[in-house]
């Protein structure tokens, strides 16, 4: 039997509490998930791919068979390159399904060997995304964001915030 695994792709600039739950019901699922951390062109960037991939390790060190990296380029070239055929996509209700649909679409003319995954966020992080999180960090005490993004970024998203605001 060959192993079974599985890629799960985004830019994870915070990541959140709905990124580590998706990544923990994965990394069930397969022998081995890989945690691809791409660039949203779309988005202004935080914190740089590197530290990305640092603070997504420090969140997912007890799972043995979860691995980080960083990619450019396209995520089915990047699947392909892993050597996997799985590609796992969290979605939150209503909001994400039309976007990430016409992705799928996309990614199947470009490489119709790779099978999408789709896995609904739980109900406590359906809310739950890195732009809320940007917007309401300045504005939240440490209990108050350990309710979207694991502790153990708390400080790295302070103070890269803090470096973020003009004038500073």
């Amino acid at each position: 039997m060959t192993e079974r695994t599985a890629v799960y792709t985004g830019s994870f600039d915070p990541i959140t509490l709905g990124h580590v739950n998706i990544i923990e019901r994965s990394q069930q699922l397969f022998d081995r998930l890989v945690v691809g951390i791409g660039l949203n062109t779309e988005k202004k960037e935080l914190f740089s791919p590197e530290h990305r991939k640092f603070l997504v390790e420090r969140v997912v060190s007890s799972w043995d068979n979860v691995e980080v990296r960083t990619f450019t380029g396209l995520a089915v070239d990047f699947v392909r390159k892993i050597g996997s055929t799985t590609m796992v996509r969290g979605i939150r209700p209503l909001t994400d399904f039309a976007g990430e649909f016409t992705m799928m679409m996309a990614n199947r003319r470009l490489d119709a060997s790779i099978e999408t995954v789709f896995l609904m966020a739980d109900e406590d992080y359906a809310h739950v995304s890195s732009t809320l999180i940007k917007q309401i960090a300045s504005l939240s005490d440490d209990e108050t964001l350990a309710r979207f993004v694991p502790r153990e970024i708390i400080a790295d998203l302070r103070k890269q915030l803090r470096e973020d605001e003009p004038g500073i």
